[in-house]
């Protein structure tokens, strides 16, 4: 089953309405919340006058006083970056609604019920809030983090008879996911569209001072989380201490414009990058500094994301045998900013994809040769970076030179011609990328500032007629896990798929877990998942020995049925599950009736995917307007599960960092703060007929070598690739044009506007 394109079991109630996504939640006598929220950036809260929406219908009208009345204890970060010599974090107070200041637009100020939703939102509209206006924060900072061996970097750069340097700004993204979030809470539950439910209630629970075993959390269907739903949000918090002081359940639904102004939003990276390189191109140190903007306060992992993780992937593909990375985080009065699909990867390939066609252009090298010199050997694995990651497997070379033939590389300038022929600018990008899969293990991330483990558990329960359930700490919300894990039961115990069934995102049901995020489901859940079969096919070796008459190890389990070695004789697993609910002929004395396992799985290494992704656009010089003309991707990401899935999965990930690279940008204003992409009008997603076919392969020849299944991750690779690949198109398009340099995202105005600047500068 394993490597076989099923189609998603999952999808047949999606497509017939009978999804049950958080907006589809009721509960009787529910109360509606609609939530106030700071137009200001930055502001003293004076007085909050309720009257006028109680007179308005509203039930009730709570604020941060009465959370501080009923000993509601303030949010925190589950990551403290701090260096070992270096001061602590800084961490504000950070309040499920305001109490004293408001530190962005969008904060919680106060919470509206009502009988329904539109009248708690035209009851919210009545109250009124006095704000002492305040100056905006502009890089107050947060942290420092830094890696690597600097002394060795400056040397090497005093020393290398050539030098590349570059500055560029990663921008900053919203999730924008097809629904927006939502929590509803009848006070013992709460029910909400997370990718991590165990990490919510422990939240929660904290800042409530209740035990976690009194609240069940519950996420169902989620229309797309991307990272930003895996994240501690304030009106968690908020729906679950609403509904127990007004004794009914509460629920609040997020709209657009909220969305905009309160979902954790990601990257924005300001970086001077320098690199030393000899004369033939040999990469010699790397010297990266960035600034990070980490918004008003410290989301879940918003320090991790611009440190350890990000810094940690600064060594790529490439042997350079000196990095040194410098980040800095900074406060601003904008939305918190944590993961984004690809949480800090995506970052760092930019910054060397970037950095190597520079490189190459300055030195007349062809792009894809400079790559291809510095590219770190298979005979080098496993192989430890300057900056601290060991990669465990990996055949680099191999797959840029497969992706170089899939992407008819050699064959570019025929098109060229083509489209020159046609009045437009052609030019081709390549981006090499490593992914640090899995976001584990536990004792890593603890070391570098952590308040959590990072493990997966799986539970594996046979019932009677050998009919399977597993339920997992990981979450589905979109990525097939009802399949793949179904795939990974049969390959394992010979069940068809249709007698397996997946349960996850309920607190009740599974009793620990992480969640997914990070690339981690197979690579780690799928892993817990996999010990539990083995467990279970422990036991049932000694139940089949048992009724077989044989020895527990002359007993082999393959194809759903344990045999004695050299005999023909066997029995089904089906058969051994019975025995074991049936217990008329076991041995109660030396195993207890049941066929019921748990795992545990933290391992012991990240899983490294890797890729490299080829790109070819078409620019209208009149007009600035650029298309992806081709777009070709090979992709070691380990074992493949399914194949179908993956591929979605990759062509998600590519779509959104198109979107990054062509479309989208948070903005604001930056005297004030404001922002100003608060709806889709003016924050541009791509649409279909941006996208291109592509062209999409996986190299399964290096799986990884420290867990069971040799996967790896693939739900970020596209994000991850893709800005370097199109920028770095974009940038070989415009070459003749003497464009030198892009800022994402390229719409046609910039792009028309660098022409401009280009012949301007050429005819001065």
């Amino acid at each position: 089953m394993i490597g076989a394109a099923v189609r998603r079991v999952e999808d047949g109630r999606f497509l017939t309405g009978s999804g049950r996504f958080v907006a589809d939640l009721s509960f009787p006598g529910e109360l509606h919340c609609a939530i106030v929220r700071s137009p200001h950036a930055h502001a003293r809260l004076r007085a909050i006058d309720i009257g006028g929406a109680l007179g308005a219908g509203a039930a009730a009208v709570l604020t941060g006083r009465d959370m501080q009345a009923d000993g509601v204890g303030p949010m925190s970060a589950r990551w403290r970056v701090r260096m070992p010599e270096g001061p602590p974090m800084a961490e504000p107070l950070r309040w499920a609604m305001a109490r004293e200041t408001v530190r962005h637009v969008g904060e919680p100020v106060a919470a509206v019920f009502a009988e329904s939703r539109l009248l708690a939102e035209d009851a919210a509209e009545q109250v009124v809030v006095d704000y002492e206006v305040l100056e905006p924060v502009k890089d107050e900072i947060c942290f420092t983090w830094t890696r690597g061996d600097r002394s060795a970097v400056e040397q090497a750069l005093a020393q290398a008879p050539r030098k590349v340097e570059i500055e560029l700004v990663n921008n900053r993204l919203c999730g924008a996911a097809i629904e927006t979030r939502g929590a509803i809470s009848t006070g013992d539950a709460l029910y909400c569209g997370t990718q991590t439910p165990h990490h919510i209630r422990r939240f929660v629970c904290e800042e409530l001072g209740i035990d976690e075993g009194k609240l069940r959390v519950v996420s169902r269907d989620v229309g797309g989380g991307f990272g930003y739903k895996g994240k501690h949000y304030p009106e968690e918090t908020l729906v679950v201490w609403a509904a127990r002081r007004l004794r009914r359940p509460v629920k609040w639904i997020a709209g657009r414009n909220e969305s905009f102004v309160s979902d954790t939003q990601g990257r924005d990276h300001v970086t001077r990058a320098t690199l030393a390189l000899d004369d033939q191109g040999t990469f010699l140190a790397l010297h990266v500094r960035t600034r990070a903007n980490v918004g008003a306060y410290v989301s879940t992992f918003g320090a991790a994301i611009p440190g350890p993780i990000y810094s940690a992937l600064l060594a790529g593909l490439y042997r350079t045998p000196a990095v040194f990375v410098e980040v800095s985080g900074v406060f601003s009065n904008t939305v918190p900013t944590d993961a984004y699909r690809g949480a800090g990867r995506p970052e760092a390939c930019y910054v060397l994809e970037r950095l190597a066609d520079k490189a190459a252009l300055e030195l007349g090298l062809d792009r894809a040769e400079i790559r291809r010199r510095n590219l770190i050997p298979r005979k080098a694995m496993p192989y430890k970076t300057p900056v601290g990651p060991t990669y465990d497997c990996g055949d680099f070379p191999k797959v840029f030179d497969r992706a170089l033939r899939v992407g008819e590389y050699e064959t570019f300038e025929k098109r060229r011609n083509i489209s020159k022929q046609k009045g437009k600018l052609r030019g081709i990008g390549l981006a090499c990328y490593i992914e640090s899969s899995g976001v584990a293990p536990s004792r890593l991330a603890g070391m570098m500032g952590a308040r959590g483990g990072f493990y997966e558990v799986a539970q594996v329960r046979v019932a009677a007629d050998g009919s399977v359930t597993a339920y997992l700490g990981t979450h589905n919300h979109g990525q097939g896990h009802a399949t793949s894990f179904a795939q990974i039961l049969g390959a394992r115990l010979g069940v068809a798929m249709e007698r397996i069934s997946i349960v996850e995102g309920d607190t009740a049901a599974v009793a620990a877990g992480t969640g997914t995020f990070g690339s981690r489901s197979i690579a780690v859940g799928g892993s817990a998942l996999y010990f539990a079969c083995e467990k279970i096919i422990s036991k049932g070796r000694k139940i089949a020995a048992h009724l077989l008459e044989a020895a527990d190890a002359d007993v082999e389990f393959a194809g759903g049925e344990f045999r004695v070695g050299g005999t023909d004789r066997r029995i089904g697993f089906a058969q051994v599950a019975h025995a074991a609910y049936v217990p008329h002929n076991y041995p109660l004395q030396a195993l207890e009736p049941g066929l019921d396992e748990s795992a545990f799985y933290d391992p012991g290494n990240f899983a490294f995917s890797n890729g490299v992704h080829v790109c070819e656009v078409e620019v209208d010089p009149q007009t600035g307007q650029a298309a992806i003309a081709r777009y070709c991707a090979v992709d070691d990401i380990g074992t493949v599960i399914n194949p179908m899935i993956v591929a979605g999965q990759l062509h998600g990930g590519l779509a959104q960092g198109i979107g990054q690279a062509l479309f989208e940008r948070t903005a604001y204003d930056a005297e004030t703060c404001q922002l100003l992409s608060a709806s889709f009008m003016d924050y541009a997603l791509p649409r279909a007929s941006d996208l291109p076919y592509f062209h999409g392969e996986t190299d399964e020849s290096q799986p990884c070598t420290h867990n069971p299944l040799g996967a790896k991750g693939c739900g970020e690779a596209g994000a991850i690739a893709a800005p370097a690949a199109v920028v770095g198109a974009l940038l070989d398009a415009l070459a003749p044009l003497g464009v030198t340099d892009l800022e994402m995202p390229a719409t046609p105005h910039r792009v028309w506007q660098a022409i401009m600047r280009a012949r301007g500068e050429s005819k001065a």
